[in-house]
């Protein structure tokens, strides 16, 4: 029971937080998407000259959004 009035004092407490929260992952996912996008828009030979295979793309994207920064 402590924990659950723990959590809903941080969620009111500070909704600046939470909403910096929520736009961060918004703009890491967009850029996520962005990358697949990107990526997938290029011909085998493209992405052969980059060093990935098409079933590379969402790690990379992945990486590229999540594990960065």
């Amino acid at each position: 029971m402590a924990a659950a009035q723990q959590i809903s004092a941080v969620s009111f407490a500070s909704p600046l937080g939470f909403l910096d929260a929520l736009l961060v992952k918004f703009v890491r996912y967009r850029l996520y998407r962005q990358t697949v996008n990107e990526l997938s828009a290029l011909t085998a030979r493209d992405l052969a000259d980059l060093g990935l295979n098409r079933s590379e793309i969402k790690r990379v994207a992945y990486q590229a959004a999540y594990e960065n920064n």
